[in-house]
């Protein structure tokens, strides 16, 4: 939508001059018109062309170093051939052959990586929007903005996101243009709506109760949690959430406090992985947060107040932890200018600095941690900024970098394809200005892009 021309009534103006000239020139005219592809096809099409251009020969890209992330280490004077959307060869410049017909990319000081992957994204909405007139947003307006915030993630070097959220399967139709070829973006699990209890965080809790409001999402009870899930799926989900307790930017709801029982999360993350799904649990508070571990839920989301049973648990099943870290400080900065309610912005001074401890317990116990920055809550583009907190508050450089990479791969269930520059792997490949081992600020600065063997920031 976002390649279409805006209207002008001038053409309209020129079409009723037309039924006043003669037969033929209105036949023309009308040929003409049935013959020319709109702008938006003509978009498409260049944009499939180049993308077939750019797969006809093998690809070569050479730089100075590329990060073995799996093992944590750089790995210096690197040559990667591409083949189609798949990385055929990886190595070092000397082995590779010199009679190959390679189209080659000399990115010369540049070192290479796998595309980062964001678990948890809302591409639909901005950070920099009035906080309670974007709730107001239609759902094709909420598409276009998803379709220009894919754009932005992918250009910011995040080649694959996991959207936790939207209205009207906005995103899942972003995603499957994506997937056709119309417009540029990351690879994309989207989830749909999320799952709520009637006045819970993922509901309609702004609007006057005479609208009688209420969020897609909305499930009370185990069996209409399945069929919520059920529903989503019908209409292309790839992946699940379910809000477990309170949340931040909510109205009504105590952030901490556990919504979802546990016999209804269970029902949820039953459904789902009866389809072959992940499921995500939005959870702050401690009991939601072990209520959604005990009921086989895949990943928890924030996990701000997290005591240490908590972290033993989530270790113990193998239940991802992503904890958004950066966004607190977008939100303190700038939310009340974007119209934040004072009621949420004192909500998120009470998580802020709980989570960035939880963060750190969890890191430093073992726990299984990806790469989730809940872009919407700040600007989209801007994902890369989390990485230099991660370490921050006490990763190594190397656990951020696997965070977004190998760990977010194995979470979606996609380690053998994504997350590893490696012979068979699809050719997700970004680069920076300098080793991200040496400075992990690097990756908010990523200056070329190829995701699925195409190259889109050079």
């Amino acid at each position: 939508m976002m390649l279409q021309r805006p209207y002008d009534d001038s053409q309209q103006r020129a079409s009723f001059s037309l039924l006043a000239l003669t037969k033929p020139l209105s036949t023309l005219a009308l040929a003409l018109a049935v013959v020319l592809p709109s702008y938006a096809q003509v978009q498409a099409e260049t944009l499939a062309q180049s993308q077939t251009q750019q797969q006809e020969q093998d690809t070569l890209l050479l730089a100075k170093g590329y990060v073995d992330v799996a093992k944590g280490k750089t790995i210096e004077d690197a040559a990667i051939v591409v083949r189609g959307n798949q990385i055929i060869s990886v190595g070092h410049q000397g082995s590779v052959a010199k009679l190959g017909d390679y189209r080659v990319v000399d990115l010369k000081d540049k070192y290479l990586l796998p595309g980062v992957m964001d678990m948890h994204v809302h591409l639909s909405s901005d950070a920099e929007d009035n906080f309670l007139e974007s709730m107001n947003y239609s759902i094709p307006r909420q598409t276009v903005k998803a379709v220009k915030n894919a754009r932005s993630t992918l250009m910011a070097g995040f080649t694959t996101v996991r959207d936790l959220g939207a209205s009207g399967y906005s995103v899942i139709a972003t995603r499957d243009a994506i997937d056709a070829g119309e417009i540029p973006g990351p690879r994309i699990w989207a989830v749909g709506h999320a799952l709520s209890i009637t006045g819970g965080h993922c509901d309609d809790n702004f609007a006057a109760p005479e609208a009688h409001s209420v969020a897609a999402g909305v499930a009370d009870g185990p069996w209409a949690v399945r069929q919520k899930v059920r529903e989503n799926i019908k209409y292309g989900a790839n992946a699940i959430k379910i809000c477990a307790t309170g949340g931040v930017f909510s109205k009504g709801t105590k952030v901490g406090v556990q919504q979802y029982s546990e016999q209804e999360l269970a029902a949820a993350a039953d459904e789902a992985h009866r389809r072959g799904l992940v499921i995500a649990a939005h959870a702050h508070g401690t009991s939601g947060i072990k209520a959604a571990i005990r009921a086989g839920i895949d990943s928890i989301e924030h996990c701000s107040f997290m005591d240490e049973e908590a972290i033993k648990m989530a270790v113990k099943a193998g239940t991802y932890l992503s904890c958004d870290i950066y966004n607190t400080e977008y939100t303190l900065a700038f939310g009340e200018a974007n119209g934040v309610p004072q009621a949420n912005i004192e909500k998120e001074k009470q998580v802020s600095k709980a989570q960035r401890d939880s963060f750190r317990r969890a890191t430093l116990a073992g726990a299984k941690m990806v790469f989730g920055s809940d872009a919407a809550i700040y600007p989209h583009g801007d994902n890369g900024k989390q990485f230099s907190r991660m370490v921050t508050f006490g990763m190594t450089p190397a656990q951020a970098l696997q965070a977004a990479t190998v760990n977010s791969a194995a979470l979606i269930q996609q380690e053998d394809t994504l997350g590893q520059l490696k012979p068979g792997f699809y050719a997700d490949i970004i680069a920076v200005d300098g080793d991200p081992l040496a400075d992990i600020s690097l990756m908010e600065r990523v200056s070329f892009v190829m995701k699925d063997g195409v190259i889109y920031k050079d």
